[in-house]
């Protein structure tokens, strides 16, 4: 199903028939501030599991990150943070940016396994924001490609993606042409602040 929104003002009913399906254990493709991304609700083990088969991988070995519609999440999923690395957060988000934080007992033990950290990302992108602030918590998701640089311009195109994907996924959100770049990603998971992947975020706020 390919379900067209408004980025400006995405209606209040599409954003509840997409909450309604990732509540029933749904998979979607939804545009975010950098790449598409595909994801689920981080409370259905059965799309959990779904969206690792997708990725041929096992869910406890999967980079995924827990997509938020605000740092309100960040007590829920993540271990203390240090006023330094709070007030970058707080500087970057909602942005283009992955945060590596040190996991609590609170991430869902089919993601966690031996892994002690989790990736938070707080897009600027309404339509998203507007999904997981509905929806009450956040999306377990990755972007769509499956390399860490330049992905093929077609993962851009909503109309592409879903012809690749319709088969695949519960439902496809086209909120216009995404970008082509991914988001930056900061670990702060230990005492020094360490880029372990420059995309389109900025990094003048680590300055």
């Amino acid at each position: 199903m390919l379900l067209h929104l408004n980025y400006e003002n995405p209606q209040s009913k599409d954003i509840d028939a997409i909450v309604k399906c990732l509540k029933n254990d749904g998979v979607i493709i939804y545009p975010t501030d950098t790449v598409y991304s595909i994801g689920c609700d981080i409370t259905s083990q059965k799309a959990i599991e779904k969206l690792a088969r997708l990725k041929n991988i096992k869910p406890e070995k999967a980079n995924f990150s827990f997509v938020c519609s605000d740092l309100s999440h960040l007590a829920n999923y993540c271990r203390p943070i240090s006023n330094t690395v709070f007030r970058i957060i707080k500087k970057a988000l909602p942005g283009p940016y992955t945060f590596i934080l040190e996991a609590n007992n609170n991430v869902p033990k089919l993601l966690k396994q031996n892994k002690k950290t989790v990736g938070i990302r707080v897009p600027d992108n309404p339509i998203c924001l507007a999904i997981v602030k509905e929806l009450g918590n956040p999306i377990i998701s990755t972007s769509l490609h499956n390399t860490d640089d330049e992905i093929a311009e077609y993962f851009s195109d909503p109309e592409v993606i879903h012809a690749e994907y319709e088969s695949k996924v519960d439902m496809v959100i086209d909120g216009g042409f995404g970008n082509l770049y991914a988001s930056t990603v900061l670990d702060c998971s230990s005492d020094e602040i360490v880029v372990l992947r420059e995309g389109l975020g900025s990094l003048d706020i680590l300055d």
